[in-house]
């Protein structure tokens, strides 16, 4: 597997809320090769809710960015966050337009001289580094521990933008997991809404979107819910005591991250995934993956040996 130098986007959140998503981002990076540099003094990309505002304000926040990366002599960015990666990636779209182009350049007073692209974490780890490349890394399989992997409403739509995987029914987290040893089990809510940031105005909504989400994966005998979007992973994980009551529902569920899972097979330390901060701990994932394991164990090692199966059975007659 050649080098890989990336420029690195970690958002807002990376810094605040999902620390442990930036962590383990870093260190599933490092395990894999793949050199990160990070954009320098880099600002808020404007998130979801900028572009509903102004969409030449938003822009110039994302292009910001990516003039900061040129500093650095960066070109291609990656981002853990789908509604950074959605912004930034607007932002060039939107930009191909002169007359628009010309409005941000007012703004920013700093107009791009390169071309640049910017892809989601996931992308690059199953596109770029590819999953046999993966596979072959692992050194703590998953085996036994059964999770369904939640993509969110960002992550591969919408589809003109995002380029990545199919919008309404993708496969690249569950074929990611899979190489790592974990039981994925199909979930046809994997791109529903959570709820999103209606946390704070309309916690209903966020209750009972999530609180279906979780029913679901609960019903299948997940072990995990596994994310890719620091707002879905707060709802789903932060929120799920409120959400068990409102729905009167027992819950226990954790949401770990997909790049926590990719480090911990890689045999990445814990203490630099970031275990600690869920709310949920994943320690009963461990548990059940090890109870699994233990048991298929014990099974084949009562089953005998077809040979020898036969063999009685030939002297018997």
């Amino acid at each position: 597997m050649s080098a890989v130098s990336l420029g690195y986007y970690p958002g807002c959140s990376g810094l605040g809320t999902s620390l442990e998503y930036d962590a383990s981002t870093r260190a599933v990076c490092r395990a894999l090769g793949i050199t990160l540099q990070d954009i320098p003094d880099w600002t808020c990309c404007g998130s979801t809710p900028a572009h509903t505002v102004d969409h030449v304000l938003s822009s110039a926040l994302a292009a910001r960015n990516f003039a900061q990366a040129e500093t650095a002599g960066i070109d291609d960015v990656i981002t853990p966050c789908p509604s950074c990666l959605k912004n930034l990636r607007n932002a060039l779209e939107h930009m191909e337009d002169d007359l628009f182009r010309a409005r941000v350049d007012a703004l920013t007073e700093r107009p791009l001289t390169r071309p640049h692209t910017v892809k989601s974490v996931l992308q690059v780890l199953v596109e770029d580094i590819g999953l046999d490349a993966i596979k072959e890394k692992v050194t703590r399989p998953l085996t036994g521990m059964k999770v369904v992997p939640y993509y969110g409403c960002l992550m591969t739509r919408p589809a003109s933008t995002m380029r990545f995987d199919s919008p309404e029914y993708p496969m690249s987290m569950d074929n990611l997991l899979a190489a790592l040893g974990a039981e994925v089990l199909p979930f046809p809510l994997k791109v529903e809404c959570c709820g999103a940031s209606f946390g704070i105005p309309k916690k209903e909504a966020v209750t009972r979107l999530s609180g279906k989400l979780l029913d679901l994966a609960a019903g299948l005998g997940a072990h995990a819910v596994v994310v890719a979007c620091p707002l879905c992973q707060m709802n789903l994980d932060l929120r799920q005591e409120q959400i068990n009551a409102a729905n009167n529902t027992h819950h226990a569920l954790p949401v770990p991250y997909f790049t926590q899972l990719v480090g911990y097979a890689l045999g990445v330390p814990e203490k630099e995934l970031g275990f600690d901060k869920l709310i949920m701990p994943l320690a009963p994932a461990f548990t059940a993956m090890q109870e699994a394991c233990a048991k298929a164990t014990a099974v084949a090692e009562k089953k005998p040996a077809a040979g020898k199966t036969e063999a009685t059975a030939g002297g018997a007659a």
